[in-house]
């Protein structure tokens, strides 16, 4: 019937309406097919979801009924789930009931216990107090940096790693227990009667004014009322007449979404898009404006970024400079551009879910990974040719893809390889703790942090007993000197060029006294911010490295400049 009606049609309409009249069953034949392969790819992926499941299920009561061993099934269930999630990206995590601390600690940076940094000492076998924080528990009742963990509530702590004795350390708070040291430097060992609190470690543990009106914030994490934080310090500062504002985001990994927001609000006019979220489903797509009218729109911003700023991090710093309203300083970001969301689950059990990636004002999402989630899961960098340029409010191009490029890159200093070790490496570290553990027993004050440095005396010292101590470390030199060697001789280059290599060998001879004097002010940097940290805590250690921090001094260089500052806001091509 219905062909014979659209045959009638075209006898009607002549050759131009049957062209019309068929390309248009066509595009409704195409729709109705789409449709239906649409529908089939659904029924079919359904399929594989509930027999997966059933299968998995099924697996699992088999193992239980009849592998040879009881089960934990929290344990190999547990390990499955996270085998799973490990398929897709790092961000995707599943908490358990007994993880809830976690949980809190990441969103709201607050947990209860004594608030300390501790460490475990491998030369010792056992966990020493490394850093207590100021104001909390482990400060108040007189815990210093080296003392070691002996006992808690008497259960012995030799040989227990760092994860248990932090888990013993943390507890409901307003709780008491019992711990007991070895304090090194007395010799004595002590106990100690601790009430555990609710512990919220500063999210700015250092902000203050500087010479030449300069201003500086250090913002370590995005946790909860962080933005609040950043507005009253800026409101504080510009009281005592700040000129330009450093803000320190290097080595931040980010955190909550909506106090990048509040914090780029302190600066940006009110109503303005600063983040958008978009994702698989359209009710979890969200924008974030600023909400409140700012603190000031107009100082000059220099935002301080590295390899470690990501996710928060560079949603402040990416829409500051969107806006033009900072110049963007450092090194290349993580380039995270993905955002997770808590989810739920049964029996108090909760999961870290990646649902959305983010654009910020100019439209480019900074992500630099992509995960694939085959054979177990993989990821690949994205491609030069699939980066786009995109524009700042004041038309300079940026690109997406990979990170916030710095508008004005300047590295900072290297570890050198002896520092390294010094300063991280098991057994070699030891001889560091040691050193500055003596040093901080014999000097019960030292100067205001912003003036503290190690004399030459003192590091005289301490080389004497580095050398003194039998320390040893791997010269990267010699180590390449190595593997030279090894590729001549696999290609029979090696017979001819002997001498070479041994009169080359005689010159890289491992020297720990000259290496120790070559590399003297990274290592004396190193001493002094763990002195200053134990003195004056963490805000007098970040005090104390603005003196010689080179990325810092160029950021205020570089405020005190108003022609050059406001030059890097400005297209290449405008005068």
């Amino acid at each position: 019937m219905t062909v014979r009606q659209n045959n009638m049609m075209t006898g009607n309409l002549g050759y131009s309406g049957w062209r019309l009249c068929l390309k248009g069953c066509l595009v409704a034949l195409g729709c109705m097919l789409i449709s239906t392969a649409a529908t089939a790819q659904d029924a079919d992926h359904n399929f594989k979801v509930a027999k997966n499941l059933d299968v998995f299920n099924t697996i699992y009561k088999n193992l239980d009924m009849m592998y040879v061993d009881t089960l934990n099934a929290d344990e190999v269930v547990g390990n499955g789930i996270n085998a799973m999630l490990r398929s897709l990206d790092p961000y995707t995590e599943y908490y358990p009931e007994d993880k809830n601390k976690d949980v809190k600690m990441m969103l709201q940076g607050k947990y209860a216990g004594i608030g300390a940094l501790i460490r475990y000492n491998f030369k010792l076998g056992r966990v020493c107090i490394d850093e207590p924080y100021e104001n909390m528990p482990a400060a108040e009742v007189g815990l210093k940096k080296g003392d070691v963990v002996l006992t808690i509530d008497g259960e012995d702590m030799t040989e227990k790693d760092n994860a248990y004795v932090s888990d013993h350390l943390r507890g409901d708070a307003g709780t008491t227990f019992e711990l007991k040291i070895h304090r090194p430097s007395t010799g004595k060992d002590m106990k100690f009667k601790v009430k555990r609190k609710a512990i919220q470690l500063p999210a700015v543990p250092y902000y203050g004014m500087q010479p030449n009106g300069m201003g500086y914030i250090n913002l370590n994490g995005f946790t909860e009322g962080c933005g609040k934080d950043v507005r009253n310090a800026v409101i504080e500062m510009k009281k005592e007449g700040m000129k330009g504002l450093v803000f320190d985001l290097r080595n931040n990994g980010g955190g909550s979404e909506m106090e990048a927001v509040n914090i780029v609000n302190c600066f940006i006019p009110k109503g303005k898009l600063v983040v958008s979220n978009r994702g698989k489903l359209k009710q979890v797509n969200r924008d974030y404006k600023t909400q409140v009218e700012p603190v000031d729109t107009v100082i000059p911003i220099v935002v301080l970024v590295n390899g470690n700023s990501a996710s928060s991090s560079e949603i402040t710093s990416g829409a500051l400079q969107d806006f033009d309203r900072a110049v963007v300083m450092g090194t290349k970001t993580y380039g995270k551009g993905l955002v997770q969301t808590m989810i739920d689950l049964p029996y108090n059990g909760q999961m870290k879910l990646t649902t959305n990636k983010y654009y910020i004002p100019s439209g480019r999402c900074i992500q630099k990974l992509n995960y694939k989630h085959a054979n177990g899961g993989s990821t690949e960098e994205t491609a030069d040719s699939l980066i786009q340029t995109f524009y700042t409010a004041n038309g300079r191009p940026v690109k997406d893809g990979g990170g916030i490029e710095p508008d004005v890159e300047v590295k900072a200093d290297s570890l050198p390889n002896i520092a390294y070790y010094l300063a991280g490496m098991r057994d070699s570290a030891e001889v560091l703790q040691s050193f500055e553990v003596d040093y901080i027993a014999k000097h019960p004050t030292i100067a205001p942090p912003a003036a503290f440095e190690l004399s030459d005396a003192d590091y005289e010292a301490f080389k004497q007993y580095v050398l003194a101590s039998n320390f040893k470390y791997d010269a990267i030199s010699e180590k390449s000197l190595d593997a030279l060697e090894k590729v001549a001789k696999f290609e029979g280059y090696y017979d001819d060029a002997k001498p070479e290599f041994e009169a080359l060998r005689k010159k890289l001879k491992h020297n720990l006294a000259k290496d120790l004097e070559y590399n003297k002010e990274s290592i004396k940097q190193i001493l002094t911010s763990d002195i200053v940290t134990a003195y004056y805590y963490q805000r007098g250690a970040i005090q104390n490295t603005l003196r010689t921090d080179k990325q810092v001094k160029e950021a205020f260089r570089l405020l005190q400049n108003p022609e050059e500052y406001h030059a890097k806001l400005r297209p290449a091509s405008q005068p």
